[in-house]
This record gives structure tokens, sequence and C-alpha cells, in this order.
């Protein structure tokens, strides 16, 4: 299926690895040309490398209002447009609940929410123009409680996924649809599931064939793949929506 991204310009935060680089990676080989964003220079460069000629990228972070505006002023004087936004920074990496304090709450929070907060709004300028499209990278954790997670990450994300639902309205006023997409556990190299599995593989077949449908992990293609679809005008009629991609592990939506 053509997707009609070819020529398009996309921004992806958080794409030096895991899932965010799979997104642009696909993107990528629907014809676009991608500005990849980080805060590592070294792992950026890398990346643009290993995906090819069409690939820029920016050292910031997105957490910081003024850093995204430059990301933007950036892109404007480079390409002198914006077609799609991707906004994947967000880390589940917090304190065991029950153990939250101040300070971590609003860690969590500016990289789980600021961080798709600042960049959305430091964009939507250019995005109005070209009648865009963002998509939001959540997680299953802010659709209900799974067990051990962190408190102040379900919190973030479940608070990620009522901006999504409640600004869609103001954005599709100017043209841009968001949406978002809800992963559930996928592997990649250097995920959590990753190091899950080679500590102990049977308490993860466990895990899943107690609560997956599909009794697997996910893979970043899978998301990378619904990623694409949703950017795309084959998708010209949603937005405000939140998909859940999980293996049916979600039971409350």
């Amino acid at each position: 299926m053509d997707l009609e991204l070819k020529n398009k310009v996309i921004l992806v935060t958080g794409s030096s690895q895991g899932i965010g680089f799979a997104i642009a990676k696909r993107l990528y080989d629907e014809g676009a040309s991608l500005i990849l964003n980080g805060k590592n220079q070294t792992k950026l460069k890398k990346a643009a490398e290993k995906i090819g000629d069409r690939v820029d990228f920016v050292v910031a972070d997105v957490t910081d209002q003024q850093q995204c505006k430059k990301i933007i002023e950036q892109i404007q004087m480079q390409f002198g447009r914006l077609d799609i936004l991707v906004c994947n920074v967000g880390s589940g990496a917090s304190v065991k609940p029950g153990a939250e304090t101040a300070d971590e709450w609003q860690r969590m929070m500016k990289i789980n929410l600021s961080s798709t907060t600042n960049m959305v709004e430091a964009a939507k300028g250019l995005l109005g123009v070209s009648k865009g499209s963002i998509v939001c990278i959540s997680s299953i954790c802010g659709h209900e409680v799974i067990s051990g997670a962190p408190v102040t990450y379900s919190a973030a994300k479940a608070a990620l996924n009522a901006y999504i639902k409640g600004i869609a309205r103001p954005l599709g006023e100017q043209g841009i649809r968001i949406n978002a997409v809800s992963p559930g556990n996928i592997l990649f190299d250097g995920s959590v599931w990753e190091k899950k599995l080679t500590e102990d593989e049977s308490k993860v077949k466990e895990m899943l064939n107690k609560e997956v449908a599909l009794k697997r992990l996910g893979k970043v293609s899978e998301i990378a793949d619904f990623v694409a679809f949703l950017v795309s005008p084959k998708a010209a009629f949603s937005t405000g929506a939140v998909y859940v991609i999980d293996g049916g592990q979600v039971r409350h939506g």
C-alpha cells in the first residue's frame, strides 16, 4: 500500500533507538525526509547513518520549551515546512509504587507529558500550514493498572491520553490531526523485555500466557507500521484517538 508519504518532511522525537528509531526507518522507507531528535549527538549520528541519506538530526531536550522552538526554527530554515510530527520521548524508569516524591512526579510529567505538549505547541504553526498530522507514543500503563508499573509513569501517560483527546478539536480547527498509539510489551535491543528474557525467560512466558491474548511480545516493526498508517492520508478521518497495540493485554480500553 502506498501511504502517500513520499517527500513529506517528518520530525520524530526520541528517535536514536528503540521504537522511535523503528518508526523513523519505516517512514523513511515510504520516501519521507526525516529529522531525528534526541539528546545524544553520537547516537543520533549513528542512527541517521543507519537509515539513509534523506536524514538529518537535531540535538535537543524536548522537555524544554525553548529548545522545542529552536528545533522548529531549524526545520523551517532548512526545509521550509513540516508535514508530520511523531512524539516518542518518554520513559517508564521511575520509583516503585508507593515511593513517589514531589520531585519524581515533576520529572516523570516532564518526560512523558511536557515532552509532547511542548513539541506540539512549537510545531502547530508549521503543521497548520501543511494540514499535517501528529502521532504520540503513549503506553498501556495509561489505560489501566499494570502490575508493577510505576504510578508516576502510569499517571503521566493517562494525562497524555487525555491531552490527545482534548486537544484534537482545537488542532482540528487548523486542519491538524492528532492521535496516539499505546504499545504493550515490545521487544527490541536494549529494551526492558530483552533484559527480563535474559534474567528469567520462563517467568516472561508465564506472564504472557496469563496476561496477553496473543501470548507473545510485540515487535517494534508492528508499532512502526501502525504509526506510518496513522500519520498518512489513509487515516485522514482519525483524530483524537488513542489506539492500544498490545496483543490483547488491556481489558478496559
